[in-house]
């Protein structure tokens, strides 16, 4: 399945299990397919949660810092990809 990056992780909140994601790329919604990778991280997840200023959100856009409940470790500098 085909990817394109469209952030950066720059929080990891280990007790919420919730990765804050600096979007530089693109957009994501809820039901959207991603997937985390970096030097020791390799997940997918599909979002079923996030939010943008502490606001729950359906959706998010290229320079938007939002945070995305995951099931796996992200780590700061992991690369976000979306599949298309």
């Amino acid at each position: 399945m085909a990817e394109h990056e469209i952030g950066t992780v720059t929080h990891y909140f280990d007790r919420l299990q919730v990765a804050v994601v600096q979007l530089t790329a693109g957009e994501i919604a809820i039901g959207d397919r991603i997937h985390f990778r970096g030097h020791t991280t390799e997940f997918t997840e599909t979002v079923t949660s996030m939010e943008v200023d502490h606001r729950k959100v359906e959706r998010a856009k290229a320079g938007e810092e939002v945070a995305i409940q995951v099931v796996g470790r992200a780590r700061l500098h992991d690369k976000v990809l979306k599949e298309v």
